[in-house]
């Protein structure tokens, strides 16, 4: 018999065509659910076209998969990874919420402040001439910086007094034929003292004294009795010394006034405020018993809203008796004159404890060097905002050391 042939070939002929229609089926599935099945094996991460999956960043404390992650079935946002709209991986990572902060160098935390630290104006008076006189630059800025050693933080001076200016002032020139009160000053001494000032944290209040009081030093005392600039009397409100008011209800002196004021702030325009005082009134024991009040309310009024308007950054300031006693006894009806701090002055012990009542309802108190004994019971009183020391004995230098020992006790 002739040797028997092999059979060439697979032998796919022989398999029936529903079995190769059936495994046609399974693959085409298990094409379809390729993502699937490859989740379930963890093999995506192998995979060339997975690069862009490796780049995104490994989360910092990385923890090992629990039992319930290794057979759990993806949950619905486990699609979400591959889907298009998924963050670039050049976005910056959401920092994972258990990792520690970098360490950071401690900021020292800023001392409490003493009660009198607290106290909003911290001043001291400086009388005409205590800076203008033979006053050098050097001397001005050591004397701001010594003030500021001392725990002052505002320093009033004297800029105008007995009928002149401290400053070379052109409406003094163009209605006296002088520029100032007979001084001994650099032109600009108050420059000085008000940029070293504010260069040390401090502010300067220009310091109207003695208001419109003259004496017979003043040098316009001759022209004012001939041009009948004063009103009829002598005021003795101070003990040693008379005193002649010029009278604002006459418009030349009112014009000279408000043109004094307004050119002032114009010629310092970062003073940072202006001061006037007691001086700011006529006496009731005045010849006549002429009540002067509304004149004088009107004077001040009008003063005011032109110094704003020349420059609305200066505070307008008064230091004076408890409005009571200033209206009754000075015509000086301060409550309506619009002035935007009042200060309550107790030069003397009397009635010291009722004089408190007012300066707790207004900017603050004004004592003397010989009344700094009682600066503990101010410095404690929280209702007191600001506390203003005048040396009565023409010492500030010392007055400030003083100042600065009796508040030691609060340090």
């Amino acid at each position: 018999m002739p040797a028997k042939k092999e059979k060439k070939g697979c032998g796919c002929a022989s398999i029936p065509i529903s079995l190769i229609l059936v495994l046609l089926g399974v693959g085409y599935w298990g094409f379809m659910q390729r993502d699937t099945l490859l989740a379930h094996l963890n093999i995506r991460q192998f995979l060339p076209n997975n690069q862009q999956h490796q780049q995104q960043p490994t989360p910092s404390n990385p923890q090992p998969p629990t039992p319930t992650d290794l057979t759990s079935t993806p949950s619905p946002s486990a699609s979400v990874a591959a889907s298009p709209l998924e963050p670039s991986p050049t976005e910056t990572p959401t920092p994972n919420p258990q990792a520690s902060p970098l360490p950071t160098t401690p900021q020292p935390s800023p001392s409490p402040q003493t009660p009198w630290q607290k106290k909003e104006i911290r001043g001291i008076y400086l009388s005409r001439y205590q800076a203008t006189n033979n006053a050098t630059e050097k001397m001005i800025r050591e004397r701001v910086r010594y003030y500021r050693a001392q725990g002052i933080n505002t320093i009033i001076h004297g800029v105008w007094g007995n009928g002149c200016t401290m400053y070379p002032s052109q409406v003094m020139q163009q209605t006296f034929g002088y520029n100032s009160c007979p001084n001994e000053f650099q032109e600009q001494w108050l420059e000085w003292l008000i940029d070293e000032a504010h260069k040390q944290g401090m502010e300067v209040h220009a310091y109207f004294e003695k208001g419109i009081k003259i004496d017979k030093n003043s040098p316009i005392f001759d022209r004012a009795i001939a041009q009948r600039w004063i009103v009829p009397g002598v005021d003795k409100t101070y003990a040693g010394i008379d005193h002649y008011l010029l009278d604002v209800e006459l418009p030349e002196v009112a014009t000279f006034f408000k043109k004094i004021l307004v050119e002032f702030v114009q010629k310092y325009p970062t003073i940072d405020a202006v001061q006037w005082d007691d001086y700011l009134g006529y006496h009731a024991d005045l010849p006549g018993k002429v009540d002067r009040t509304t004149h004088l309310t009107n004077f001040v009024q009008q003063m005011i809203a032109d110094m704003k308007k020349a420059n609305p950054a200066v505070s307008f300031d008064l230091c004076h008796h408890n409005p009571y006693w200033s209206k009754r006894y000075f015509a000086a009806d301060w409550k309506n004159w619009n002035v935007d701090r009042a200060f309550i002055q107790v030069y003397n012990d009397d009635n010291f404890q009722q004089e408190l009542d007012y300066a707790e309802n207004y900017a603050g108190v004004a004592i003397s060097d010989q009344q700094l004994y009682r600066l503990k019971e101010l410095v404690n009183n929280s209702k007191i905002k600001s506390i203003l020391v005048f040396p009565s004995s023409g010492k500030p230098e010392e007055a400030a050391a003083s100042i600065k020992k009796f508040t030691s006790i609060n340090q």
